[in-house]
């Protein structure tokens, strides 16, 4: 899987672009997701990422895919890894994250599924990344890309939406933003997003106590996160592709995601 410290032999997201089509629910880790009946709508594609899984498990449901793209986790939390790899039909990883997992279990992905993304303008094959400004300039021509340019400031160069993984993805600093990427590259136009709850003070619904592991989310929101959901509301959101949160209390507010009730959602499925 490893060459010369680079990803090998992993599949490319070209040959699933536009491939699904209809809804695609995206499960997070925020503690709304205990109370979301994931069997209810199981018929449905899915989503995990990093700890979401073993909900999953739990409910016994196949993700179509499980994606993880934080190396730290892989060292914090390698049984949640191995357990979406083993039930998710398709698995996507950063490359640090698959050269953190090989250095520990070196035949952790064999005869599995697994796609590699990275970053935009972080290229996998070993070619140097322009400049933030260089690339957000450059991306500004490029249909596949929605992104903010600026001069004079390093951070709004990070805010942008990729409509292709293989080209990269924005991180948002926030996986279900990675997610709902991948959902649009897929091909899906109805996209439900589950415990995203943006609120590091409530933690993740499959920590407690001391087990729980420290979050960014309060020093990434006004910053990354809040700016790339109000771009993707502005540039990517259309008839065609529609983002919904099903968590209530999440800090994003509803102006930027749309909120729905399960008896709203019930409805907007029922008239798809």
């Amino acid at each position: 899987m490893l060459e010369n410290g680079r990803v090998v032999n992993t599949l490319a997201f070209e040959r699933l672009r536009g491939k699904y089509s209809g809804a695609l629910f995206i499960v997070a880790s925020g503690p709304s997701v205990s109370e979301f009946p994931l069997l209810r709508y199981s018929q449905y594609s899915m989503m995990s990422m990093n700890g979401s899984i073993c909900r999953f498990a739990e409910a016994g449901v196949r993700p179509l895919f499980y994606i993880c793209d934080d190396s730290s986790f892989v060292r914090n939390r390698l049984p949640f890894l191995q357990q979406g790899i083993a039930s998710a039909q398709n698995v996507a990883f950063s490359p640090r994250v698959i050269e953190t997992l090989l250095a520990q279990v070196p035949d952790a992905l064999v005869g599995r599924s697994v796609y590699c993304f990275e970053r935009a303008n972080r290229p996998v094959d070993g070619r140097k990344p322009m400049s933030d400004r260089q690339f957000s300039w450059a991306a500004r021509k490029d249909a596949d890309f929605e992104c903010h340019f600026s001069l004079f400031r390093q951070k709004p160069n990070r805010i942008g939406f990729s409509r292709n993984i293989d080209k990269g993805y924005f991180s948002s600093r926030t996986i279900p933003y990675t997610g709902i990427q991948l959902a649009y590259h897929l091909g899906f136009q109805q996209v439900f997003v589950v415990g995203m709850d943006l609120d590091s003070s409530k933690g993740r619904f499959y920590e407690q106590g001391e087990d729980a592991v420290g979050s960014r989310l309060d020093g990434d929101y006004e910053d990354y996160i809040l700016p790339c959901f109000e771009l993707m509301a502005k540039r990517v959101v259309n008839p065609a592709f529609q983002v919904y949160n099903l968590s209530l209390e999440s800090r994003l507010p509803g102006s930027v995601l749309p909120k729905l009730t399960l008896d709203q959602l019930d409805d907007l499925l029922a008239a798809l």
